[in-house]
Formats: structure tokens, C-alpha cells, sequence
């Protein structure tokens, strides 16, 4: 036997055992949990549900954070799992944690438009957190697309939020750095929403997204392999494939207007953007903000996450690099140890 022959065998023996102790690992799992902190329900909308976590002590903080996460996947991924949770975290530091879980858009959606989503559902829970606390403003940490609407809404609203914070938000349509903002800039999207009954499936997006990073697929193969002989590696590894297969689909009329007013005719940057019967300006928002933006996000290039530190009227305004992509900022182990002291430090210096 020569020797690639014998290394050949030993690869093949070596993958062999790793599957078999794969499946032996697969069969001991029952359940794979994620968003495992213990929360309530303090309020239901349609298909909305505002948590609020449970915590073991009074919170240190005199305000509390509200979480508005992005319309596509879900907030699972801020609590993917107990050693690695931006949630979980925010309340070890003392902060009163709330979040607006979206829920899963039908059919009878898909008329919800971005007045419904930000003047509607984001407003009315940003009311029952000032209600239950007494409190005139409000926190708002909101991640993504959340990002996006929460910073539409703080212009719209400036009376009702006290701190502003921005993770990896989209608000400089006009770059071409990123492939999703090129896409986009050519796509006929109310073919596409009427193509799809005017609801855009989350299985859609997530092939989209696949598409921006092709390699991905083989590497997360990989990954499955060498994770299978780890039984915590393993259920790692599960959950966030869980967390991505759960992917909700989208509102066409919200995700239409998303896409042409904003990705196509950047109208939030150039002061044209109405939401209902609001202009929005984004020199009303004067709220201290602090904008978190990742060095390596191929979903939101720094380019369009930078620039909304220029636009709004906010004189207290931080930005923020972090050395990471866009989901490794709430799950890497380097947004554990750096990113939520840093977040809770600048609310408590405002609190």
C-alpha cells in the first residue's frame, strides 16, 4: 500500500468514527433548545408578543431597554444558547430586558405596511413599557432591519426614547460595497410580491442570503463533521440551523416599500421618507445615540451603517467598531467579553 492509499484509509476510518459517534450523540439529543431565558408575556398584538425577561433581582437601571429585532429570522438568535446570550448578558449587567417578538406574518398580513410595523406595533409596545414603568422614555436596542424602523420611529417619537442604540443597521442605501445593495438596486420587487401572493417566503430570503456567500454551504458541511463527536459542539451546531430554518416569512406591502423606498431610493437619507402620514427628518432624533457597526458584515458593510451618525440631530452620538460579521456580533465569543459590557456601560453613564 503506498502512502496516499494510507492516508486515504486513515481519512475514511477517521470520518467513519466521527459519524458513528455523531449518530450515537444525535440519538442522546431530545430537543434542541435556543431562547432558553425565562421571560412572560406583558402584551399581544395580532401576531405580536411583547416579553419581558424575568429577573432574579431588582434591575440597577432606572430605564428600561426595549429589543427590536429585524422582520427577517428571529430574536432567538440575541439568546441562541445559555454560554452565548447578548440577552442574557444585558440582564446580568442589570438592565430591565423587554422585546418584541414579531411572530409569524400569514397571509391575512401581507397588507401590513412600515406605518403598521413602526407608527402601530412598535409605538404601542414602547407605550405599555413606559406604562408598566412609569417612566416617560424608554431605551430602545434594536439590531438589523430593527435598526432601521427604530431609528425611523425615534425621529418620528423623539419624546418617548432616551437612549438610541444601533447594532449592524442598514441606513445609507446608495453603496454598492455589499452584494445585497447591488441586487437590489435592479430588482422588480412588486413583481416579486405579487408573484408570491404579497407574502415573501422566509425560506426565499434565507436562499438569498445563501447566494451572498456561496461558500458557506461547504464550510458549514464541515463544520457538521468535525462537530459531531462533541456532543455541546454538536448542539451548537443544531441550533443555529434551527434558528434559521425557522426563518418567518414577510409582510409583501412592508417588504415592498422596505425595499423600493429605502434599498432602491435611499429616501431616509435624502429626507423624503414618509411612514402613514409622518415625514420622517432624521435631525429630530437628538436622543444620545451609539451606533454599532461590524468591520466584517457582508449583510450591512460599515458603509451604510457609518453614515447615520451624520444625519441625525443627536449631539451626544458614539460610534462603535466592532471586529466581527453580522451574526457574530451578538454570538462570537468576543461580543460576550467586549460588545454588552460596552453597551450597558454607555446606558448606565446615561441612565
Amino acid at each position: 500500500m503506498d502512502l496516499n492509499q494510507a492516508n486515504l484509509l486513515q481519512e475514511l476510518t477517521t470520518t467513519t468514527t466521527k459519524f458513528l459517534k455523531g449518530f450515537e450523540n444525535l440519538a442522546e439529543i431530545n430537543e434542541v433548545d435556543i431562547a432558553s431565558t425565562p421571560k412572560h408575556v406583558v402584551y399581544n398584538e395580532d401576531k405580536l408578543t411583547l416579553y419581558r425577561y424575568n429577573r432574579d433581582s431588582k434591575s440597577t437601571y432606572k430605564t428600561p431597554v426595549l429589543i427590536v429585532y429585524a422582520l427577517v429570522n428571529t430574536y432567538q438568535m440575541l439568546d441562541l444558547q445559555p454560554d452565548r446570550s447578548y440577552i442574557k448578558n444585558l440582564l446580568e449587567a442589570g438592565l430591565d430586558v423587554y422585546l418584541i417578538d414579531w411572530g409569524k406574518p400569514t397571509k391575512m398580513d401581507k397588507f401590513l405596511t412600515m406605518d403598521d410595523y413602526i407608527n402601530g406595533y412598535i409605538n404601542n409596545c414602547v407605550d405599555v413599557v413606559r406604562k408598566e414603568n412609569k417612566v416617560d422614555k424608554i431605551n430602545i436596542l434594536s439590531i438589523c432591519q430593527g435598526g432601521t424602523f427604530s431609528v425611523i420611529y425615534s425621529s418620528i417619537h423623539p419624546e418617548k426614547v432616551k437612549n438610541l442604540v444601533t447594532h449592524v443597521t442598514p441606513i445609507d442605501f446608495s453603496i454598492n460595497e455589499g452584494l445585497l445593495f447591488r441586487w437590489s438596486k435592479d430588482m422588480d420587487f412588486k413583481k416579486l410580491v405579487d408573484g408570491y401572493d404579497g407574502l415573501i417566503p422566509g425560506s426565499f430570503l434565507n436562499d438569498g442570503f445563501d447566494m451572498l456567500k456561496p461558500m458557506m454551504k461547504i464550510q458549514k458541511s464541515t463544520g457538521l463533521i468535525n462537530s459531531m463527536e462533541d456532543k455541546t459542539k454538536l448542539l451548537n451546531f443544531l441550533r443555529m440551523e434551527k434558528w434559521i430554518s425557522e426563518s418567518p416569512d414577510q409582510a409583501g406591502a412592508c417588504f415592498l416599500q422596505f425595499m423600493e423606498d429605502l434599498y432602491q431610493n435611499n429616501k431616509l437619507i435624502k429626507g423624503e421618507l414618509r411612514i402613514g402620514d409622518k415625514e420622517v427628518d432624521l435631525k429630530n432624533l437628538t436622543m444620545p445615540l451609539l451606533n454599532i457597526y461590524a468591520v466584517h458584515d457582508h449583510l450591512v458593510p460599515p458603509s451604510a451603517t457609518i453614515p447615520l451618525n451624520d444625519y441625525v440631530g443627536s449631539k451626544d452620538k458614539t460610534i462603535y467598531k466592532f471586529e466581527g460579521g453580522h451574526i457574530g456580533v451578538f454570538v462570537g465569543g468576543k461580543s460576550q467579553k467586549e460588545l454588552s459590557p460596552a453597551v450597558t456601560a454607555w446606558l448606565k453613564e446615561r441612565d
